[in-house]
């Protein structure tokens, strides 16, 4: 077995075993406001979605998790299967692995095969070559091309990438030539306003800001036992909620997912009523799934949509446009976060439909 599938099955074993953390989302911050006269019947509300050209029954991603080793093949079955049964999206793992090696590209071309019809997102790394990324979308004819930031990670891997000068040219490169929108995401450490600013100034216009609260990588690479970091860096990175918040106050014209840390309807409601078009969840999905059954994870996804439209209801709101009038109340360290860098919350805590 290669180094790099050898590591994909340890990525796998650790973030079943880990719990998520040690930083939180921030969602736990974020208050949304029960409206006691709220004269909608639940049938009034729609939280269906459109995402690239295809409509969703859910704002919901099944974020990339795993592809690229044998052994994970029956996981990506399963998952396209939920996806296609739930109309949610999905994103498979880092295709890497079967670029460079085409006897594990059925781990992903499983996906497209179950769900032929459904939205499905090839991943790359910023600094795959632009020709191997168009390989990677061609290989399962994917909707959307998620490229992803984890510069952590690697510094943190021992046999990880140090050398980090070509990303802004090798992401322009792929959101020139890529036939299909390119979504840049980080993988649990968030992003900035800084970052975010730099990103749209390249012509980035789909953002998942993934920030802390979930799957931590720097913990899974401690935990495979080579990890170049000390335990002081587990807590590196941004929260979830910071990081939406801050990307919606810029109001740039961006599509903006949030994810790390989701695992509920009401983290779901928060997100997006914080400004994020789609919310992915990759690590809860995944403990479901490989810790109890394709069944449990399904079941969990409908109960899902059914409390978040009871969620839309008990706020006034008839969907997602009108949840994002709605006010929030944002308490603790993430308000002092966010006012710190600039964003008003006591504007977020009085908006009025």
């Amino acid at each position: 077995m290669r180094n790099r599938q050898k590591r994909k099955l340890e990525h796998i074993k650790h973030s079943l075993a880990l719990n998520d953390g040690p930083e939180t989302s921030g969602f736990g911050d974020v208050r949304l406001i029960h409206q006691a006269v709220s004269a909608l019947a639940l049938d009034d509300v729609d939280v269906s979605c459109s995402f690239l050209g295809k409509k969703l029954n859910l704002p919901l991603i099944i974020n990339a998790i795993t592809g690229g080793v044998r052994e994970v093949l029956e996981i990506n079955r399963a998952l396209a299967e939920i996806a296609r049964s739930t109309g949610v999206a999905m994103a498979v793992g880092s295709q890497t692995a079967a670029l460079e090696d085409d006897r594990v590209r059925e781990t992903f071309d499983v996906v497209r095969d179950v769900n032929p019809d459904g939205v499905i997102l090839a991943n790359v790394s910023a600094l795959t070559p632009v020709e191997r990324a168009m390989q990677a979308i061609e290989m399962i004819e994917a909707d959307g091309l998620q490229v992803h930031l984890n510069i952590p990670q690697e510094l943190a891997m021992d046999e990880g990438d140090r050398d980090f000068r070509d990303i802004i040219r090798n992401l322009t490169e792929i959101l020139r030539f890529s036939p299909v929108p390119v979504i840049v995401k980080e993988v649990g450490f968030g992003m900035s306003r800084e970052a975010i600013t730099r990103l749209y100034g390249l012509g980035v216009t789909y953002l998942d800001v993934a920030g802390q609260g979930g799957t931590n990588f720097i913990a899974i690479e401690s935990r495979r036992g080579n990890s170049l970091f000390g335990e002081e860096l587990l807590a590196w990175g941004i929260p979830t909620a910071v990081s939406l918040a801050a990307a919606a106050d810029l109001k740039l014209p961006l599509h903006l997912i949030a994810s790390g840390g989701i695992r509920q309807a009401l983290d779901m409601a928060k997100a997006l009523a914080l400004g994020a078009e789609l919310v992915g969840v990759a690590g809860h999905y995944l403990k479901l799934l490989v810790q109890g059954s394709p069944e449990i994870l399904q079941e969990h996804i409908q109960k899902t949509g059914y409390q978040l439209r009871s969620i839309f209801l008990m706020t006034g709101a008839r969907n997602r446009a009108e949840l994002q009038q709605c006010p929030i109340v944002i308490l603790g360290r993430t308000r002092e976060w966010l006012e710190q860098r600039g964003v008003n919350t006591a504007a977020l805590a009085r908006r009025n439909r």
